[in-house]
């Protein structure tokens, strides 16, 4: 049948009057309307909150994303990725997982339970594999203190309470006075008001990622936010990705200034919008050991009636006693007026055991929003503050009594010594150019990317082993100088991968590495 008569026919005629219809016209109108809005939207959160150089660097990463999708749905590139990722995966596995023939392998319960001697030459056996020497401080954090008093202090709490579990505080009530009083003890060193609240976490992450829901909830009871998004320089912890993608929200990455690598205010003040519930600021920063602009994000804060968050997390009680052991610090705790969220993590700088965080809230109404609640299930009234239901009882006690046992004095002093064993080694690195190779002196450092790096955070071993990192550095780079060191090592290798291929990639490499640390 020839076309014309096709659009000649009666079918054809009703369609096109349809299409015709003045109302079927406004709602093209209006769905074109909101086309443009959402485009306008998009330009705003790109182009004029990123400035044009990162809005041409993230378009051209999308493309190159895109492209690469597109690539892998070919049959010979998808075979051909997935064998490079498996030996990618293989690599790894090797690394992080080695099998030892003479070594044993337990994947099932053992028919009979271990006597004590079996039990102390195992757990012998698995503390002594192969591993950084931590405990001379050549590790970048980590591990916060090597004090063999603290540890036995802090076995001997867990002991005491191994059984205990703050679910249950009418079972257990001296573990939920002791919560109670850590809160309060980290609260008052962070000038928390007397309205203040606080919940103790099982780490960083769980503090942030309870900031981030709280003030979800608060913004969706408050303000009648359905999108909720927080705004965050890119240097912000990883931990704030985590949140949003948990928990549906939309975080707005802006960029740093490139001196200060603090938060470019500018860019700050141009993400946030009607969506926003919060604004994320570090002091200090994972990447650089920078602070941010507190005080100006306050402002913000203020102005706009949205919620500010101090991730205090690293800086933990070395910013909380950096002024009362002599060292003059920026404003940022809740002296700061618009902070309405600061997270600690007890288990660094507290130098508490492993598992104990604070976050910690400006006013008691705010921290109800963090609460889980559920009154009508059958098995009875359920509430918990945090995401866990039960909880370890003997970290608390663990964390309480580290706190008790150091106290004020003992705090400003290694604040003292710690602080000053970092500027004596930044001092040593800005003499020297460059530094690689560590790692073959028995040094785990933290490589960083975007722009790369390598970090490395001071803590009571590192202070005490500063003189001997300071002499290897000096050793590598006059060999490096000399031409005796050519090539890199595999974390260099990694990272340099991670700057060339998708972030995709990276992410599946990632993932075998997680997948490794669960091979026994």
């Amino acid at each position: 049948m020839p076309i014309s008569s096709v659009l000649a026919s009666p079918a054809s005629q009703m369609i096109q009057a349809y299409l015709n219809n003045p109302r079927l016209s406004n709602i093209k109108n209006i769905v074109f309307i909101i086309f443009v809005y959402k485009l306008l939207s998009f330009l705003n959160t790109t182009f004029l909150v990123h400035g044009p150089n990162r809005t041409y660097r993230e378009v051209k990463a999308y493309l190159a994303a895109l492209a690469f999708r597109c690539a892998k749905m070919v049959p010979s590139v998808k075979n051909k990725l997935e064998t490079e990722l498996g030996k990618a995966a293989k690599d790894i596995e090797d690394k992080v997982a080695p099998q030892d023939d003479n070594f044993p392998r337990y994947i099932t319960l053992p028919k009979h339970g271990f006597s004590d001697e079996l039990m102390d030459k195992e757990l012998a056996r698995y503390s002594e594999l192969p591993h950084t020497r931590w405990e001379e401080g050549r590790v970048s954090g980590a591990v916060y203190h090597h004090n063999k008093v603290l540890s036995d202090l802090s076995a001997r709490a867990y002991r005491t309470f191994s059984s205990a579990n703050p679910l249950h505080p009418e079972v257990f009530p001296g573990v939920r006075k002791m919560e109670a009083e850590v809160c309060a003890m980290v609260s008052a060193l962070f000038h928390a008001g007397p309205d203040a609240g606080a919940v103790m976490t099982s780490g960083g992450t769980e503090s942030i990622l309870m900031s981030c829901k709280t003030h979800r909830e608060w913004g969706r009871t408050v303000k009648g936010i359905t999108k909720p998004e927080i705004v965050a320089p890119v240097t912000i912890h990883a931990a704030f990705d985590k949140a949003a993608d948990y928990f549906g929200m939309k975080l707005i990455h802006v960029p740093i200034d490139p001196v200060t690598m603090q938060a470019d205010m500018n860019a700050v003040k141009k993400a946030i919008n009607k969506n926003t519930v919060l604004l994320a600021g570090s002091a200090i920063n994972y990447p650089h050991g920078v602070m941010d602009d507190i005080v100006g994000m306050g402002k913000l804060a203020k102005k706009h009636n949205i919620g500010l968050h101090v991730d205090c997390c690293l800086g933990s009680f070395m910013v909380a006693f950096a002024e009362k052991a002599g060292y003059k610090l920026p404003a940022f705790d809740f002296r700061v007026p618009g902070v309405t969220a600061i997270s600690c993590d007890t288990h660094k700088y507290g130098f508490a055991p492993k598992g104990s965080s604070i976050i910690m809230y400006h006013s008691k109404a705010l921290r109800r929003f963090q609460y889980f609640k559920k009154g009508d299930w059958p098995g009875g009234i359920y509430a918990s503050p945090s995401i866990a239901g039960s909880r370890p009882g003997a970290l608390i006690a663990g964390c309480w009594a580290s706190m008790m046992h150091i106290g004020e004095e003992g705090y400003i002093k290694e604040a003292k010594h710690i602080i000053g064993a970092q500027i004596k080694v930044r001092k040593a690195i800005e003499a020297i150019p460059s530094f690689d190779q560590m790692s073959k002196r028995g040094w785990h450092l933290s490589a960083l990317q975007n722009p790369p790096g390598v970090h490395f955070t001071s803590t009571i071993p590192s202070a005490d082993a500063s003189d001997e990192f300071i002499t290897d550095l000096q050793e590598v780079m006059a060999d490096f100088e000399a031409g005796k060191i050519t090539e890199s090592g595999s974390t260099a290798g990694m990272y340099g991968m991670a700057a060339t291929v998708p972030s995709s990639v990276v992410a599946e490499v990632a993932g075998a590495f997680i997948d490794a640390l669960y091979k026994p």
